[in-house]
């Protein structure tokens, strides 16, 4: 049986950016235990989380699975003036990924996105590769650099 590609990855064959596919069990949705599962430092392993400001525009945030968004913080980054995250049944219609599996490379329509600060910090992070159970480790720089994101610190 073939492995698993998900439009994440097929985007990232077109650009010709290297990653590495994990797979682990799609029941296991705490992110600590992701990173356990991975092998990789809970500093490595990261959650694409999406809001609407009160604008109405979207907005992604990628930040460490054990860490919690401050959307205080993240609405000022972006400049609104208050963000909420989207209800779960949006995320599919709006991102074409479900929760839990929702990747910042491949979305319906490119937003603006943040990368918590801390990702300089690493080489290479995890991200969804937009299937339940399944992550990508990929260059920061490229990654970044593919969807246009910029850094910040938008964590509690």
């Amino acid at each position: 049986m073939a492995a698993l590609k998900t439009n994440a990855m097929r985007i990232l064959d077109a650009k010709r950016i290297a990653y590495k596919h994990y797979e682990y069990d799609e029941n296991t949705t705490d992110g600590l235990l992701v990173a356990q599962l991975l092998g990789q430092p809970r500093e490595k392993v990261f959650k694409t989380l999406v809001t609407v400001a009160a604008s109405k525009q979207n907005y992604v945030f990628v930040i460490p699975v054990g860490e919690t968004l401050d959307l205080k913080k993240a609405a000022k980054t972006v400049s609104e003036k208050s963000l909420a995250m989207i209800k779960q049944k949006e995320l599919l219609p709006l991102t074409g990924y479900i929760h839990g599996g929702c990747s910042p490379v491949g979305m319906k329509k490119q937003f603006r996105t943040v990368i918590h600060s801390s990702a300089k910090e690493q080489e290479t992070i995890c991200v969804s590769a937009g299937h339940v159970g399944n992550q990508i480790e990929v260059s920061v720089g490229e990654l970044s650099q593919l969807i246009k994101a910029e850094f910040a610190e938008i964590i509690v």
